[in-house]
């Protein structure tokens, strides 16, 4: 039988360290033990809970938070050049990333220190360093929630996105995600350098011949040297998506801006990073409160402590105002706003 608490704080449950009660929760360790609740309180209000890494939380949760604490990974089966690795949604997903560099299993390396859980790596297709979750994603089980079945979803089934897929669009609140699979590479990896810093980070290491590890380290490195831990200052990475807008309106921002950095990533997409627009909008390093913009990393919002929900929130539509003020461009939140 599984202990409902009361009152519990979620202090520790989001990476943000926002202070906020739910009035029920319960961890689950098991699919079956995930049913059991689900049929029990089918009629109740129910808010899943994975590694709280994407959340923001503004108020109190009146609902049951169930948190997702299944762990395993399972060797499903290999190839020559491939493997095959199912990991239970309850396991972090960054200690997944070592397990996968200490066996030699290539793939995931760019998206080290990445916070959060497996499970919640899909519905929002995380990526880093030019490299993103559906480039190595195989399979995944989620549990239906009216129905208590699970459902297989392929790759292409997760209809994947920037930083968006099914589960966080149409298939929204439908589906718990219990597993997923990866198919990574054993030999001949495929190795993403030229995104960021990381050819800067390794030859300043003297690195010519770079192994997955070594990719690893220095995205660990770049990481760590502008990145607030969670731990330490709390936050949820970067908080807004980097806008992508059409030919038009790049061509208008052009010729406004011409020293502005950007992506194209077709000939009628063209990416402009968010970093640079909170930046030039005068928010880096600002602090309101307890509430502020980290002062290496204009993407980050920090809690410097007791900073409530509603207060980061608030600073979060400030910067979404300025920007839009200043280079018409319209940002939106990466994180989930509960």
């Amino acid at each position: 039988m599984l202990q409902i608490e009361r009152n519990k704080s979620l202090k520790a449950f989001n990476t943000f360290g926002i202070d906020c009660v739910a009035n029920s929760f319960v961890s689950v360790t098991s699919i079956q033990a995930l049913k059991n609740i689900l049929e029990q309180y089918a009629s109740s209000e129910i808010f899943i809970l994975g590694g709280g890494s994407n959340l923001l939380l503004s108020q109190n949760i009146e609902a049951l938070v169930v948190h997702i604490g299944l762990k395993g990974i399972k060797l499903l089966h290999e190839t020559e050049d491939h493997v095959f690795i199912e990991v239970m949604a309850g396991e972090n997903w960054h200690d997944f990333v070592l397990y996968c560099i200490d066996n030699n299993y290539g793939g995931i390396e760019n998206m080290s220190l990445i916070p959060g859980n497996v499970g919640t790596a899909p519905i929002q297709n995380i990526g880093a360093y030019g490299v993103e979750l559906k480039d190595v994603f195989e399979a995944c089980q989620a549990l239906e929630v009216e129905s208590l079945t699970e459902k297989d979803f392929s790759n292409e089934a997760c209809r994947f996105d920037y930083r968006s897929s099914i589960f966080k669009e149409e298939a929204r609140g439908k589906y718990i995600i219990t597993r997923v699979t990866f198919k990574l590479t054993k030999r001949n990896h495929v190795l993403s350098t030229t995104y960021g810093a990381i050819e800067t980070e390794l030859q300043q290491r003297n690195i010519t011949d770079p192994s997955i590890k070594d990719i690893s380290d220095a995205v660990i490195a770049i990481r760590q040297s502008k990145l607030p831990d969670p731990a330490v200052l709390g936050n949820s990475g970067s908080f807004f998506k980097n806008p992508v807008i059409d030919a038009n309106a790049f061509r208008v921002f052009r010729l406004k801006f011409p020293d502005a950095p950007f992506y194209e990533l077709s000939p009628t997409e063209f990416k402009i990073p968010a970093g640079w627009l909170i930046e030039q909008a005068g928010f880096k390093g600002k602090r309101f409160g307890d509430a502020g913009v980290h002062e290496k990393q204009a993407l980050v919002l920090v809690n410097y402590g007791n900073a409530t929900g509603a207060q980061i929130w608030d600073l979060a539509v400030s910067i979404q105002k300025k920007v839009n003020e200043d280079y018409g461009i319209h940002i939106t939140p990466e994180v989930n706003i509960i």
